[in-house]
């Protein structure tokens, strides 16, 4: 049993496929396939069960499969935290996270932390959502994930940064463009923009209209916060967006206004890792410098939006 035999073999159960690994790897389905069949030799039991569209881990391939994960992931932080050692300030962080998500929450934050560390490696992976980033910070290497705070994942602890307020997204000349607050009375039957529905904050927005009974209509779906937005100025329909650091966005200052939600619970962001006492120094100062700078301009926004609360104009 190696350590490449186990890497293997995480990567098939979190893809489902071995042929999807071997492209990964660049390397034969035959040759992924050898690595778990040795496995199967050495534990004496059977880890993988074939199945019409993949492969499944077995109960048993499952208990080495949450062992063999954990276990790798902190080998890989360990070795990243001694090269750090060895390299002084100029090791590497590494952060996956949706593809806006950069600009709306760490702008300042990258600038300040690149002047403080000039010789730092910074990578960026990006997901396509929370979830895909849990898997990402799971098998990769990865020392940070920005998402959206959902429920609790195994291996993986989720600490929240700041809570956003949800507002509307209308046209200046819409009917409710006037109004300093959106009641939920005033979502029933309007046009939405529909968030991803494979998106933590897709279903959270889903369950709050379940709690408070609201039934909305949706001929348009967007991938993300700020395509929402866009087609909300073309007129296309509402959309029901977090207020995130950083709006107004470029474009939507003269024609669209970002009205108020209070009815709606706030959507929680932050960062996950694997384990936060295991982050590299170098990774703990990048995710406390992103939090300041995330707290400092949501309040700063808040404040802003009491001021003028309907109006997003300059």
């Amino acid at each position: 049993m190696t350590l490449d035999d186990l890497r293997v073999f995480v990567a098939v159960c979190r893809a489902g496929s071995l042929s999807a690994v071997a492209r990964e790897l660049d390397c034969t389905q035959s040759a992924v396939s050898q690595h778990v069949k040795r496995l199967e030799r050495e534990t004496g039991v059977t880890l993988l069960e074939r199945q019409p569209r993949g492969v499944v881990p077995t109960h048993a391939g499952r208990v080495l499969w949450d062992a063999a994960a954990d276990g790798i992931a902190g080998l890989d932080l360990a070795l990243r935290r001694l090269g750090d050692l060895v390299n002084g300030d100029s090791g590497s962080v590494r952060v996956t996270t949706g593809g806006t998500t950069v600009r709306h929450f760490m702008s300042e934050a990258i600038v300040a932390f690149r002047q403080h560390h000039p010789k730092v490696n910074l990578e960026f992976q990006t997901e396509t959502s929370s979830r895909s980033c849990f898997d990402a910070l799971a098998a990769d290497g990865l020392d940070l994930a920005w998402v959206t705070i959902g429920s609790p994942v195994r291996g993986i602890e989720q600490h929240p940064v700041v809570d956003l307020p949800w507002v509307l997204a209308v046209r200046a000349d819409d009917p409710l463009a006037s109004r300093t607050r959106i009641d939920a009375a005033d979502l029933a039957g309007i046009r939405l923009i529909r968030l991803p529905q494979n998106s933590t904050s897709g279903a959270r927005l889903d369950a709050a209209f379940a709690e408070l009974g609201i039934r909305s209509s949706s001929d348009t779906s967007v991938a993300d916060w700020d395509t929402a937005l866009l087609l909300a100025e073309l007129g296309l329909g509402h959309a029901i967006v977090p207020a995130l650091p950083g709006w107004p966005v470029p474009g939507a200052a003269r024609l669209l206004r970002l009205i108020p939600i209070p009815n709606l619970p706030p959507l929680a962001v932050g960062w996950a890792v694997r384990r936060w006492d295991a982050l590299t120094p170098l990774a703990r100062v990048f995710a406390d410098a992103v939090a300041s700078s995330c707290r400092e301009r949501t309040s700063d926004a808040q404040r802003e939006r009491h001021a003028r609360p309907a109006n997003t104009d300059q």
